[in-house]
């Protein structure tokens, strides 16, 4: 999103293709945006978290027809709208021949979670997919120190990486400390297992809550108990000063999460997704690094977790303006358009 409001604010016009949900949301924060109906990748994930892998195999053919569905789709949109670029989050088939096309990600090696032979393989696998766009934008600082570890800090980076920087919808703000933040986000049907463990351990926590689902598909809750702050799904507008006033917020480790809290510098406890590699070894780096305290959904037991979080470090690296880095990766990109 900063990089829609920064091209925006150079007066470009920007049209995004999304999902109902996101599109809705989209225009709760750019009002008047453009959007175009584009169907998600829509994984199915298991209720345990466990063969998560085997499951996603099962769905790989599938995923390759998304693919190459979105980019037949992307090739007859162009033909009826003059785009002059194209930038695709994580969406391997929004490439054009003819027009410059970038894909954003943080995650440039793939982790398989079955040692180094497979994760080579699926890196091979996943280097191809990056080298259809013109520029892959890799969303984290170069060196060290940095975010997202060796998941955007390969031995061998792809050829047409560039590194842009944090990217972050939260504004830098004056913070405090007045309630604990129960933030949830993620793919179904983990979420739910997880808000629905959260909301029984937090009914009895001594202190102020805030709890948001991350979901407006959910049961109305009966009786909320008064020192909780209950939201389905809320605005960014709503949500900045929530976590601008948390003494503790627990969340996923999704890194579009973790990279809100680094603007703030927020305390946060990481729960991740049950099976996705991904969020794992995040949650576990950061861990190490004494960052963020990182627990698994199955362990986690809130009054254990606050008192384990009061001798955890939290120590934030010094990193150098990283949120504001993309500005020059995107105006050098927007020079060759």
């Amino acid at each position: 999103m900063p990089v829609i409001r920064y091209l925006q604010g150079l007066g470009h016009t920007v049209t995004l293709a999304g999902n109902d949900w996101q599109r809705k949301y989209i225009c709760q924060t750019f009002p008047g945006i453009d959007t175009i109906h584009l169907d998600g990748y829509n994984v199915q994930y298991s209720k345990t978290g466990k063969g998560f892998l085997f499951n996603l195999f099962k769905q790989l053919p599938g995923l390759l027809k998304t693919i190459e569905a979105e980019n037949e789709w992307l090739l007859s949109e162009a033909t009826h709208n003059n785009y002059d670029g194209i930038i695709s989050d994580n969406r391997y088939g929004l490439y054009h021949p003819r027009i410059p096309s970038v894909i954003m990600t943080h995650q440039v090696l793939a982790q398989s979670g079955l040692g180094s032979i497979a994760d080579n393989m699926l890196c091979g696998i996943h280097y191809k997919r990056l080298q259809h766009f013109s520029e892959c934008w890799v969303v984290d600082v170069p060196g060290s120190p940095n975010l997202a570890g060796k998941l955007a800090h390969p031995d061998v980076m792809p050829h047409n990486a560039k590194y842009i920087g944090l990217l972050s919808q939260i504004e830098p703000a004056s913070t405090s400390e007045e309630h604990l933040l129960v933030l949830l986000s993620g793919p179904e049907p983990q979420r739910t297992l997880l808000a629905d463990n959260l909301w029984e351990q937090v009914k009895h926590h001594n202190g102020k809550v805030v709890f948001i689902e991350g979901s407006d598909h959910v049961t109305e809750k009966g009786d909320i108990p008064p020192h909780i702050d209950y939201h389905k799904r809320i605005t960014k507008e709503v949500l900045e000063p929530l976590i601008a006033k948390a003494s503790l917020v627990i969340c996923r480790s999704g890194y579009s999460t973790i990279m809100d809290l680094v603007v703030l510098g927020k305390k946060a406890v990481l729960i991740p997704t049950p099976g996705q590699t991904e969020q794992i070894f995040l949650g576990k780096h950061l861990h190490k690094e004494g960052m963020y305290y990182c627990v698994s959904q199955d362990k986690f037991r809130l009054g254990e977790v606050i008192n384990a979080v009061k001798e955890f470090p939290f120590v934030m690296p010094a990193l150098q303006n990283p949120h504001q880095q993309y500005k020059a990766v995107v105006d050098k990109w927007l020079e060759s358009l």
